[in-house]
């Protein structure tokens, strides 16, 4: 049975701010709605049947009357057999976007072969689609202060924070902002996530109407949308798998698999992949997602450890209506 649950509004940190209107009320109203696909975390250099899962996406996604499809990082690293991989999204007939993981790097290849690989411009750029402004992050610059947090490159640096200053100045339209890690309450998002948020919140205020209207994040592999000040903070979950760690591995497929993917036997994957419509228009924010099973025994039957609500593993991405 398919779920069709609707999370009328999101819970999320409680505000002491004097919050901006919404879109509706700002007298400059969207003449139509923008409507887009969403996918993130397929992991081609782990997941063996990633093909499938991205062209089960992109099908579906050519049968809706879409403004743009966009996918959330950890995507595929710049090998050249990659290539086949990466055609199946570039012939998408619309406009596509790409967002940078931190995954895309291993290997020992550079964000510039990422985004010479991918052909696209920049690993942070914007576009207006159809009355609302698009903003693509990349969360992977290097947090130079000695308090930088170990592993993996998670920063928004100075560069680039000056370059989004000013092209959130420059438009009056609503945005949505698109990230790899997340930007809300999370020990593992952007580390100067809390000073994003208050550029965003110093915007809206500024502005006197929700300018800054959501914010999508892949990385984090769960499905949760979070409230902060006014804007919504959106999971997307992976399209593939939740990551379960050496404790609970488990070979999935079938030994032949596991030999030629070796990762796979610390993850829990999805029997379908997961992505996302999103249709926003002046009074909602409406996601559509779809909903798989685990293969295999799941992280409740491995005994796995528990993990906050927000962190949990789930085959699914739920559907939600969330007020503007």
């Amino acid at each position: 049975m398919k779920r069709r649950r609707f999370i009328k509004t999101a819970v999320g940190a409680g505000s002491l701010l004097v919050l901006p209107v919404g879109l509706k009320a700002f007298g400059k109203t969207v003449n139509s709605p923008l409507r887009f696909g969403v996918c993130a975390d397929v992991h081609k250099d782990i997941m063996f049947d990633a093909d499938n899962r991205l062209q089960a996406f992109v099908d579906k996604a050519s049968e809706h009357n879409l403004d743009f499809i966009i996918q959330l990082g950890d995507f595929c690293r710049p090998y050249d057999y990659n290539r086949e991989f990466l055609s199946i999204w570039d012939k998408y007939v619309g406009d596509k976007y790409h967002v940078i993981g931190n995954h895309e790097m291993d290997g020992g290849f550079s964000r510039k072969d990422v985004i010479d690989f991918w052909d696209i411009p920049k690993s942070y750029y914007s576009v207006d689609k159809n009355g609302f402004h698009i903003i693509v992050l990349d969360g992977n610059d290097k947090n130079h202060s000695k308090h930088r947090a170990a592993g993996y490159a998670r920063f928004v640096g100075e560069k680039q924070l000056r370059w989004l200053k000013k092209d959130l100045k420059a438009t009056d339209l609503p945005c949505l902002v698109f990230s790899h890690q997340t930007l809300e309450h999370n020990d593992d998002g952007i580390e100067n996530r809390e000073e994003i948020r208050t550029l965003f919140e110093n915007e809206n205020r500024a502005a006197g109407f929700k300018k800054i209207v959501a914010c999508f994040s892949g990385h984090h592999h769960t499905d949760y949308t979070t409230e902060i000040n006014g804007i919504y903070y959106v999971q997307i979950n992976s399209a593939s798998y939740g990551w379960l760690g050496e404790k609970c591995q488990t070979i999935r497929y079938s030994e032949e698999i596991d030999r030629k993917y070796p990762l796979m036997k610390f993850t829990v994957p999805y029997k379908d992949s997961l992505y996302a419509f999103v249709e926003v228009n002046d009074e909602n924010l409406k996601i559509e997602g779809v909903e798989s099973s685990f293969v295999g025994p799941s992280p409740k039957d491995k005994d796995c450890p528990k993990r906050p609500e927000n962190k949990r593993i789930v085959p699914f991405i739920e559907n939600r209506n969330l007020n503007l």
